[in-house]
């Protein structure tokens, strides 16, 4: 049931909600892991410089049960701008009511009002549920993959 939900912008009081959210979501990627401190620091981050970045809570009863992010890069197969789409999440027991395309619904109009004529988003490729969702609200898979690079010191690539 999703009376009374709202989907609003994050704010710092989330943040904690977000994190345990985002662990939730840590438990299907398989290359990542749950590390509450950085993933506190990251949607802080969000939060301190919001110029072209969304950070999108769902919200039901005062409590956050979902979330999505996304960020503007410049695409030079568009010309012009794309929002790369993170963190799409509903905590468990409410999966299944919506509540994820209606997220992905408020994304997907700020990056309209942002200039943006494509978005990405990165899902793993063992997380059936998850891409049968994107396959139903019509993302389309596509042959690139995605390839990282860490840095070898703690300050990551430029150490």
């Amino acid at each position: 049931m999703t009376t009374g939900l709202v989907i609003r912008l994050a704010q710092p009081a989330d943040i904690e909600a977000m994190a345990e959210l985002i662990s939730l979501l840590f438990t299907v990627e398989e290359d990542f892991s749950v590390d509450m401190d950085k993933q506190r620091s990251g949607l802080e981050m969000f939060l301190k410089y919001p110029t072209g970045r969304c950070l999108l809570v769902a919200e039901q009863g005062q409590k956050v049960i979902g979330m999505c992010s996304a960020q503007i890069l410049i695409s030079t197969a568009e010309g012009g701008w794309k929002a790369l789409v993170e963190d799409v999440v509903v905590a468990e027991g409410f999966r299944g009511l919506g509540i994820g395309k209606k997220l992905l619904g408020a994304l997907e109009e700020w990056a309209k009002l942002q200039g943006v004529t494509r978005m990405d988003l990165l899902a793993d490729r063992n997380n059936a549920e998850g891409l049968e969702f994107y396959d139903r609200l019509q993302w389309r898979k596509t042959n690139l993959i995605a390839l990282q690079k860490y840095g070898k010191g703690a300050g990551g690539i430029a150490s």
